[in-house]
């Protein structure tokens, strides 16, 4: 076996702390954009470390360091650093510090704290850099050592920008640019800056491939009253599109100029901007007399907010989508019925195989889950050639999977019963259910956010004396990014916002239970918030379900149902089937109407 290249790339940057002068290095999982996934260019995290999860940060000292990492990354994170002389830091555990908690501990008056400019927003430097004060130590963003020290880096992504077009873009480029101006009107700003890639690209109604998953391209976009301004390479963009985007407006200007522009702003400019979503590198040099208005982008919300037009290709997608699952479960269940041999890999295979069938699939909108018993247990797993089970017809396989389309964007958790099941997991996966069928039907008061719902998804697993660590929704794009602000349900957070969630807003309900060495269950839906009704203590909102494609009945206890949700449970396969039948014959179309019938 090859040994390790990590303790030399972190004995390599710790000599360039040394010629700097720097006493730790924090590297962020991020790029100047803050993206979820991101281009090679930028996963210095994981070149230093080994750890491949899309979550942590990497601290670095002249002597030591961590990774901090959540609860979904742990099995994966010890495995993955073992040989790198790095510790797991587990967040959110008992006795273990966060890492700027542990950075004061281990500094003294004087010393200095790295991290590249371009790896964290302003907040979230200024934020840190109080914090490091308070210990004695400041903080500089000036320098990039990790990437001093990376010497075969590679260089940004070169994919082609194209139009996200008619009839899937329902929204005129000119009419969203109208909105963006009104609020900064409101606001008291001549200039708006955006980094975000999935507010760029919806905004200008343009898609790209820059970012794994994600259909987004790099750039940043300056908007003025009467012009705009998108940063890019100029070489990802035809001439056609040039055109259109000058017709409304938009000029380019090459990607990296982006400071140079913020720095020669006149001095009676206001700036808006949003400070969490911007990095610090793009406005290192804005000249002290331009006025600043720190604000959420008011493209964030007006996305989040779909189009009665952008949900009807939305339910024609999870249409498409929904039977297109429904082969590939067949597939994998006949082909073990057969005998056949398969691994999680090849359920990978098999479901992308199905979706590509399918007409404005453009590619999957994050990297497929599929975890046999045990692997289950594990939140993000994900099967590689290195590491992945086979699989045998028994037990429970979690599939967490979705799409890209052109007309929308998918996310969706199914757990396949391929052969007996223990008690305990008809259990587990029922009571998992409850709480999602609990959220699924829930009627709320118009200005309630997801933290003050998160509790009815978990109510029946804490009943039994069990919980999850993850959220239990997030907002989903319009072929965009399927995990999109500003709303979510989740635990609340001291000093987190309490978004409310709006008509139009897409969010998953996926509550889970995962018990390490045994299986893990997860259910997931897509679902947009509806008006249900006004009384006299005003108006109630209410969940429409958009997914559709069968739980797997073989893997629940009946018993543990009340009434009111098997006919939940019912009226959903009753629903499923419908939709999907006349998208499906032969043995598909009987593998559907025997998994919709009433429970």
């Amino acid at each position: 076996m090859n040994a390790s290249p990590i303790p030399a790339r972190l004995q390599a940057l710790r000599a360039a702390m040394g010629r700097e002068g720097v006493a730790a290095v924090v590297v962020p999982t991020a790029d100047p954009h803050l993206s979820e996934y991101l281009p090679p260019r930028w996963q210095a995290r994981q070149w230093l470390s080994g750890f491949t999860g899309s979550a942590g940060t990497l601290v670095v000292t002249a002597t030591g360091g961590g990774l901090w990492t959540d609860s979904r990354y742990f099995a994966q994170a010890e495995s993955e650093l073992a040989g790198s002389g790095l510790p797991l830091m587990k967040l959110n555990v008992a006795h273990t510090p966060e890492h700027v908690a542990w950075l004061a501990e281990q500094l003294g008056a004087g010393d200095v704290v790295s991290v590249a400019g371009d790896s964290v927003s302003v907040a979230g430097a200024e934020s840190l850099s109080r914090r490091l004060e308070a210990a004695g130590a400041r903080l500089r963003t000036d320098l990039d050592l990790p990437a001093a020290v990376w010497t075969e880096r590679p260089p940004r992504p070169e994919a082609s920008v194209y139009a996200h077009a008619a009839p899937f873009a329902t929204v005129e480029r000119a009419d969203k640019l109208r909105h963006v101006r009104t609020a900064m009107r409101r606001a008291g700003a001549t200039h708006h800056l955006l980094s975000s890639l999935d507010d760029i690209a919806w905004l200008t109604n343009l898609r790209g491939a820059d970012v794994e998953y994600n259909p987004v391209f790099l750039a940043h976009f300056l908007i003025e009253d009467a012009r705009a301004t998108l940063f890019i390479d100029a070489a990802k963009v035809p001439a056609g599109l040039k055109a259109s985007l000058a017709t409304d407006g938009i000029a380019l200007a090459d990607y990296g100029t982006v400071a140079s522009a913020i720095a020669a702003l006149p001095d009676d400019a206001t700036l808006m901007y949003d400070a969490g979503r911007v990095v610090v590198s793009v406005l290192e040099g804005l000249p002290g007399s331009v006025k600043q208005v720190r604000a959420p982008h008011p493209s964030t919300a007006q996305k989040a907010r779909k189009t009665a037009e952008e949900l009807d290709h939305i339910r024609d997608v999870m249409r498409r989508d929904g039977a297109a699952l429904a082969r590939a479960f067949r597939r994998i269940e006949a082909a073990l019925a057969a005998g056949q041999a398969l691994t999680e890999l090849d359920v990978d295979t098999i479901v992308r195989a199905a979706r590509e069938t399918q007409a404005g699939f453009v590619g999957e909108s994050f990297s497929t889950i599929a975890g046999y018993q045990a692997n289950g247990a594990l939140p993000h797993y994900r099967a590689t050639e290195a590491s992945f089970s086979p699989l045998a017809a028994k037990g429970l396989l979690l599939v967490d999977s979705g799409g890209q389309y052109l007309g929308g964007t998918t996310d969706i958790t199914r757990v396949l019963a391929l052969g007996p099941v223990t008690d305990e997991q008809r259990r587990d996966s029922t009571l998992v259910l409850k709480g999602m069928i609990a959220l699924s039907r829930a009627r709320f008061p118009k200005g309630a956010s997801g933290p003050q719902l998160d509790a009815l998804a978990r109510a029946p697993l804490w009943a039994a004396g069990m919980d999850f660590g993850h959220g239990t929704g997030h907002g989903v794009g319009y072929f965009l990014n399927v995990h999109e602000g500003p709303h979510g349900i989740r635990p609340p957070v001291a000093g987190g916002a309490l978004v409310p969630l709006e008509t139009g807003m897409i969010t998953s309900i996926e509550p889970g239970l995962y018990k390490p060495g045994r299986h893990g269950i997860r259910h997931e839906n897509l679902a947009v918030v509806t008006q249900a009704d006004s009384t006299e203590f005003g108006e109630f909102l209410a969940f429409e379900t958009l997914t559709l494609c069968p739980f797997d009945r073989r893997g629940l206890e009946p018993r543990l149902l009340e009434p009111s949700e098997r006919a939940w449970l019912d009226d959903y396969h009753a629903t499923v089937r419908a939709a999907l039948s006349p998208l499906l014959d032969g043995a598909d179309r009987e593998w559907l109407e025997w998994h919709c019938a009433p429970i």
